[in-house]
């Protein structure tokens, strides 16, 4: 009986290392397809992760290219933009340009048309005024010509009048002033005046042989026209036959 009890025992010691082995190669067994269970998923987690890491990288390249082509054709746009405005600029410049050109243009005119005729007001009441005191000098030149002193008392009041008569030159000379000399020259109607002619041989035909009126330049235009006397050719004396025959007559 004790053996049997023993051997009882010895069976089950054994049947529970052999559960043990069993449980042991089971625990291996499940731990052995866990770990290729794990390098699957850990496999598959990789592809997948590569997969999403290509398909981001195909998206950022796909948004890269498209911000890129965004980007160009925006710096196209701003650049055509600009090209206008720079156009549009250059066009207004060059209108400013030739308004500013012609406005200078009219100015200056203006300026001289204005300087022009300021001169030609002062010159006229130069010559206007000039011409008021003319007549005061030929009565000066007439009174030099025509009064002889007798004595020392006329010939104080001749000096003194002469010396007005010099100061009144003296004043026309500084404003330009100047008297012609026509004597001997040939008669010009622009300069000269003819009220006589005096038939001669000494002289050429149209020259002048006396200034009865002095002539005056104001710088180098004329003033006063010159009243003179201008040859004229002689006449020749009635032949003998003819003072005969009309004798006879």
């Amino acid at each position: 009986m004790v053996d049997e009890n023993q051997q009882q025992n010895n069976i089950n010691q054994q049947s529970g290392e052999l559960t043990e082995e069993q449980q042991t190669m089971t625990d291996s067994t499940v731990q052995i397809n866990t770990n290729e269970t794990g390098n699957e998923v850990n496999q598959q987690s990789d592809t997948q992760t590569e997969a999403v890491l290509e398909t981001t990288a195909a998206n950022q390249d796909s948004n890269v290219a498209a911000s890129a082509d965004a980007t160009s054709y925006e710096s196209k746009a701003k650049e055509n933009e600009l090209t206008q405005q720079i156009e549009s600029l250059k066009v207004q410049l060059e209108e400013r340009s030739t308004q500013y050109m012609r406005i200078a243009a009219d100015f200056e005119n203006y300026r001289k048309r204005n300087q022009k005729e300021k001169e030609d007001l002062e010159q006229q009441l130069k010559r206007n005024t000039i011409t008021e005191l003319l007549p005061v000098v030929d009565n000066f030149e007439r009174a030099r010509a025509q009064i002889k002193p007798q004595n020392d008392g006329e010939m104080t009041i001749h000096k003194s009048y002469q010396g007005v008569y010099k100061l009144l030159v003296d004043c026309l000379k500084r404003l330009g002033v100047s008297p012609m000399r026509p004597e001997g020259q040939p008669f010009d109607p622009n300069l000269h005046e003819a009220v006589l002619r005096e038939p001669t041989d000494e002289y050429p035909e149209g020259t002048v042989l006396e200034e009865l009126v002095r002539g005056y330049y104001l710088g180098e235009r004329v003033l006063r026209h010159a009243m003179v006397k201008v040859a004229a050719p002689k006449e020749d004396a009635p032949s003998s036959e003819d003072g005969s025959s009309s004798a006879n007559s």
